[in-house]
Formats: structure tokens, sequence, C-alpha cells
């Protein structure tokens, strides 16, 4: 796109959110050329460095300079980076934009040496907005809601490293499940559906599915496998069946942490809006199945994966 059309099609008073990877230097120096970038085209800028995960164990609202107002928000990080992202102002309904300093990569699905690219299609409106479905939980201790928080990914609850398995009672809405006798409980959306859900056996669902996923971690029957259920209007509650003799953690995103006690009542549901995630215009799922997950050899390596 020439420049004189990419001025055109910025409208007055656009802004843009850059959040880049926590202590990454490449990740920092893109967002400093970015941000110029951007400045040079009349369109304003709030930057900050994504804050260090897995450094907090009571969840709250996790603060961030960048208004909710900002018509796109570019990260620069890896998956993680994203979700963070996702919960600080995702959640809100503003489009991201995923770029990939990190390893996997299926969230952030652009590349780096696309970047500038991409975000002149993503100023022209010209990029696919894809729908992803968030999780709130919320955990009761007696009549006291004393948890509530939102994730792109998973809730997991584990036990300590030297306990034994832990009893987990699950009902859907009103129905009882199970009693999931293991070392813990993935509940997953189709996002988070390639993330700790497929480590522990659980299956990969198309991400835009509306539906959570329930894999037990070791369960000590093994004819406890994972499920799918329907997520729109479902809430999913889960107890302890009895106390445990170690801590019992909640984990968000695999990033953030909350300990129950036995009596403690979890409720998950399917939260808001989700997030609106920006995509490239070459992606293809199934393309990135194969090639983050190494899928047929040889086979796709060449003409047939182009």
């Amino acid at each position: 796109m020439k420049n004189g059309n990419l001025q055109s099609a910025v409208k007055p008073q656009s802004s843009v959110g850059i959040i880049y990877k926590h202590h990454h230097e490449p990740a920092r120096q893109a967002a400093m050329e970015l941000e110029k970038w951007f400045h040079e085209r009349g369109i304003r800028v709030y930057t900050e460095e994504m804050v260090a995960v897995g450094s907090r164990y009571h969840p709250e609202e996790e603060a961030t300079s960048i208004p909710k107002t900002v018509d796109w928000v570019v990260v620069l990080g890896g998956d993680g980076t994203l979700l963070g992202a996702a919960r600080q102002v995702g959640r809100y309904g503003v489009p991201l934009l995923g770029v990939n300093l990190g390893g996997l990569g299926f969230l952030t699905a652009t590349p780096l040496r696309d970047l500038y690219s991409v975000i002149a299609l993503m100023i022209a409106g010209r990029l696919d907005v894809e729908r992803r479905s968030m999780l709130e939980t919320r955990v009761h201790r007696g009549e006291r809601e004393v948890c509530r928080f939102q994730v792109l990914n998973d809730v997991v609850i584990n036990k300590g490293a030297l306990a034994r398995i832990i009893d987990l009672d699950v009902c859907i809405d009103d129905a009882l499940l199970t009693t999931f006798r293991a070392d813990g409980l993935i509940i997953s959306t189709p996002t988070g559906s390639t993330a700790y859900n497929l480590s522990a056996g659980g299956p990969i669902v198309y991400p835009t599915l509306e539906c959570f996923i329930l894999a037990p971690i070791c369960p000590f029957t093994l004819t406890n496998r994972p499920i799918i259920v329907p997520s729109r209007d479902t809430t999913i509650h889960i107890t302890m069946g009895k106390e445990s003799e170690e801590r019992v953690l909640l984990t968000f995103d695999g990033q953030i942490g909350f300990e129950l006690r036995y009596g403690d009542e979890v409720s998950i549901a399917e939260a808001g809006q989700g997030i609106r995630l920006l995509l490239p215009p070459y992606h293809n799922y199934f393309k990135l199945l194969r090639r983050k997950l190494m899928w047929g050899g040889a086979t796709f390596n060449g003409k047939r994966d182009q």
C-alpha cells in the first residue's frame, strides 16, 4: 500500500496500543520503531511493557495504561504476552493483532518480517477479525465472592507437588457430571485446546466453536476421559469432594494463581463478548496446526503446504 493511500485510510483521532514482551530487548526495540512509524502517520500511540507473568497469587484487575477506547492493540511477543493483553484490554472488544517474537505462535500469527505490511492492512480495515471466547471464573467462599477473573486459554485446578490426588465434584448447570479423582482438572476454551489441554491428552478444538473442554490431569480412573460441553448459557460448578492435605491451586492461563480451600465453589461460564483477534491475510488454522505440531513430517514441507 502506498503511503498516500495509507494516510487517507487513517481516521481522525485514530489511536493504537502497543504491548511488548516483558524483559525482551528485540520486542522493546520493535515497539519503539513501530511507535515512531505510527506517530509519523498521525496516529496516537500508547506503549507499555507487559508485566512479568507468574508473579501474583491473588487475581485482581490487571492495570494498564492503554485506554479501552483505542482502535487497535498490537502485541509484540509470544502467546503468553497476548494472553495477558487479552485479559487487560482485549476483553473490552479492542481488536488485537499478535506479532510473533516468541515460540509456538498459535495466537501471535503474524511473523515480525510481515509486521508493517500487515499493520497497513489493519489500518485500512482489510484484516479478518475472529471472535474468540473467554472464560469467567468466580469463587464463592460461603456467601462471599472471593475471586472473579477472566481468561482466554484455560482455568486449571491442580494439587501441590507432593499431595495425593484430589476429588473434584463437577456439575454442568444442575446436572451432576462426575467426581474426577485426579491430579487436577483443566477447563479450557477452544483457543486453549492447543495449550495444557493438549498436553493432558485433550482434543484439539476449532477455535471459534462455542464449547468448553474438561480434561482431567492424570486421572485415577482411566475411563475418566476429556469431555466437550456447550458453552452458551452453561455454567460449570466445581467443589472439592474432600479436604486436601496440601494446598490446591486455581490457575488462570498458567500465569496467575489463587489458593482454593475446602468448601469453596468454583463457577465457570462464558465471559461477555470475548476478544477480537486480527488475522493476517494468509492465515489458515489447519496449516498452522501442521506447522506448529509438525503433522505429516516431510509430506507437508513442500508445495502442498505453501
